[in-house]
């Protein structure tokens, strides 16, 4: 089905109430198309229903892509509204369930660098004609060692699950996933990375809840905790290591 035209709004009445917003700043026009275009929104939340995420949940993430739609739809462009709107509630739904992915709560940085490895490695091995040095992978990210050896590690705390790469068919993985609620595999997940974490050393386990927990930096740990920066990102990279033996091992057991 054509979720443009499954919309069922007539574009001459969505333009202007788009122009009323975007040029009068008018709520209420704002309002009224939000309402206007929630059964799209709706619609593609459906696509991903019976993923291991609550239907409430994927309907309030289609709603914010719309908004995002509606505040970023450049009236210039001689393009329909429900054209633009559903690649970007279908990437707003697509980051959720990438963000939900982590089983820490990496920051945005290192889930981006992290990202980048692959690619930063393929092109240094062709270059060099051999595995490079971490060194050299910071130096091409433009970063430093410390923060890709720690990009290496939350990277092992991930699903690996391309949501983008497509199929034989043309389709994404979400679509051609199965029914099987993961809710369950995911609790008990959580539940052992729970347990990893109670285990800690009690400044191991302040150190990941204001990184992975609180998103501070680095340097803002090390301020909080009175070492330095360096120090910190040893302990969380060893930390990080331990929690994935202690995951890891019973597993194998």
């Amino acid at each position: 089905m054509d979720l443009t035209a499954a919309a069922g709004v007539a574009q001459d009445d969505v333009r202007a109430l788009l122009r009323r917003w975007h040029e009068q700043g008018d709520e209420a026009a704002r309002e009224a198309l939000v309402a206007r275009m929630l059964p799209l929104a709706r619609s593609l939340a459906r696509r991903y229903a019976n993923k291991g995420e609550p239907m409430d949940d994927l309907e309030q993430v289609a709603c914010v892509g719309l908004i995002k739609a509606i505040d970023r739809f450049d009236l210039g462009r001689d393009v329909r509204f429900a054209t633009y709107a559903v690649p970007t509630i279908a990437g707003e739904l697509k980051r959720h369930f990438r963000d939900r992915g982590w089983m820490l709560r990496v920051p945005r940085d290192v889930q981006e660098l992290s990202g980048r490895l692959a690619g930063a490695r393929e092109r240094l091995s062709h270059d060099l004609g051999r595995a490079p040095t971490v060194a050299e992978i910071a130096e091409l990210l433009g970063t430093d060692e410390e923060h890709v050896l720690e990009a290496v590690g939350a990277g092992e705390a991930y699903r690996t699950l391309s949501l983008d790469e497509p199929l034989v068919d043309g389709a994404g993985p979400l679509e051609a996933i199965g029914g099987d609620d993961g809710g369950y595999e995911r609790a008990e997940a959580r539940a052992m990375l729970r347990d990893g974490i109670d285990g800690l050393a009690p400044r191991e386990r302040e150190i990941l809840r204001l990184r992975f927990f609180e998103g501070l930096t680095q340097r803002e740990i090390a301020d909080h905790i009175g070492i330095s920066q360096m120090h910190v990102s040893r302990l969380i990279r060893r930390t990080v290591d331990e929690l994935r033996e202690r995951l890891v091992m019973p597993a194998a057991a």
